[in-house]
């Protein structure tokens, strides 16, 4: 299973979790909300940390017959 972050809808775009990434796996394309770069993400938490809104966590990602689990 491979950890990465999930960014809920009520992502305010501030940008802040682009910022920290130390993987610059996030973007904020045209402000409409946070996107996760899967490929890039390695579910460190940083993101998830310093949300001001704090509509990031962490979620163990496994085969696509799996569901998503939250694991922050």
């Amino acid at each position: 299973m491979k950890k990465i972050a999930n960014i809920l809808p009520e992502c305010v775009a501030c940008g802040y979790c682009m910022k920290i990434c130390p993987l610059r796996a996030i973007s904020v394309p045209k402000g409409i909300g946070a996107e996760i770069d899967e490929s890039k993400c390695i579910g460190c938490g940083k993101c998830a940390k310093g949300c001001p809104a704090q509509v990031i966590t962490i979620i163990e990602r496994g085969r696509a017959d799996v569901k998503a689990k939250a694991v922050v």
